[in-house]
Formats: structure tokens, C-alpha cells, sequence
């Protein structure tokens, strides 16, 4: 599949995503692809971020390919038997946080992103995990990543893979991308 034809929605994970992210450099490059606004993102609710997800895909007019980060692949996780089953066509996972694990942030205890649903997407993914991701251990990533079905990539020691990380651009991960994109025929 060609990436201009999906749409291509980008999820980032809790708090704020500073704006030199790979998701907003993303954005800029493909005009098909948005970053879904999610409210509260330093107290998400998995219901509001559930229902918000759902309705963007509802509203698609291509199949759509989700793009996720951190919490956003955990909400994509959440999601599956919500979104039409009709319209998703592959999920790209980054850097998935380990909700399950306890005190990951302080002052915030996962509420309803826990335990983190380890049933195989009804549609194409691929995980990239870190081998020193401080917001989850390389093992869990891989685990989720059989759980679900997906493809795994190591990324080596790429920290969280976001612009604190030193992952602004990330040009590796749109390669990685672009890859995926094209076994989804």
C-alpha cells in the first residue's frame, strides 16, 4: 500500500510531545497524516481517548493506518474491538510505555490504561522497541509484540525514541515506515 493512500493517523503518548517529535516532523512531511487530538494528557481517560480514536476512524475516507507512541500504542491496544473493522488496516507501534508497571509516572497510576490488553490485533502491526527505553523493558515490548500479533524490531539503545532521545527526525523510523506500509499491499 502506498502511504498516500491511507490516511494516517498519529497517536502520541502522555503529557506533552515536544514539537520537534518524529510525529510532528511526519505530519509536516505527509499530507495524509494528522495527529489526533487527545484532551487531558496528563490525566488521560481511556474512555475519552477511546471514543476520540473511534470517531476519527468512523470519519475516514481511506483505510487508515494508526501510528502510535508510547500510550498511544496502549490506547490502540484498547481500542481494537471498538474501531470498525472495515476501515484499519495496520498499526505501526513505537516505544509502547509499561502501564502495568507500578509508579511509571508519578502523581498518575495508569487509571483504566491498566492492565494493558495483550489480545492479537485484527490487522497488520509492526513494533519497534528500545533495548534502554526507560518507560518500558525490552522484554515487555517483545511480549506485547507476540501478544498482539505484530512484527518486532529492535531499535537498539534508542532511549524512548522521541526528541529527548535525540529521535527528532528519526529517519530510520520512516524507512521502518515505509517498509511496513508496503507489506500491507
Amino acid at each position: 500500500m502506498k502511504i498516500s493512500e491511507a490516511e494516517i493517523v498519529l497517536l502520541t503518548g502522555y503529557g506533552d510531545t515536544a514539537k520537534g517529535h518524529w510525529m510532528f516532523r511526519w505530519q509536516e512531511k505527509m499530507a495524509n497524516a494528522s495527529v489526533l487530538e487527545l484532551k487531558n494528557r496528563f490525566h488521560p481517560e481511556l474512555k475519552v481517548w477511546r471514543d476520540t480514536l473511534v470517531a476519527r476512524v468512523e470519519d475516514a475516507t481511506k483505510p487508515v493506518v494508526l501510528v502510535g507512541h508510547s500510550l498511544g500504542c496502549i490506547l490502540i491496544a484498547h481500542a481494537i474491538h471498538n474501531l470498525p473493522k472495515d476501515k484499519v488496516r495496520g498499526a505501526f507501534l513505537v516505544a509502547p510505555s509499561d502501564w502495568d508497571r507500578e509508579n511509571l509516572v508519578p502523581g498518575f497510576d495508569g487509571g483504566a490504561f491498566k492492565p494493558i490488553p495483550r489480545a492479537p490485533f485484527p490487522f497488520k502491526a509492526h513494533l519497534v522497541a528500545s533495548r534502554n527505553d526507560p518507560y518500558c523493558d525490552y522484554a515487555v515490548a517483545e511480549g506485547l509484540a507476540k501478544a498482539w500479533g505484530a512484527g518486532f524490531q529492535d531499535a537498539g539503545e534508542a532511549g524512548h525514541i522521541n526528541a529527548e532521545s535525540g529521535h527528532g527526525p528519526w529517519p530510520e523510523g520512516m524507512m521502518s515506515f515505509a517498509l511496513f506500509m508496503k507489506r500491507l499491499g
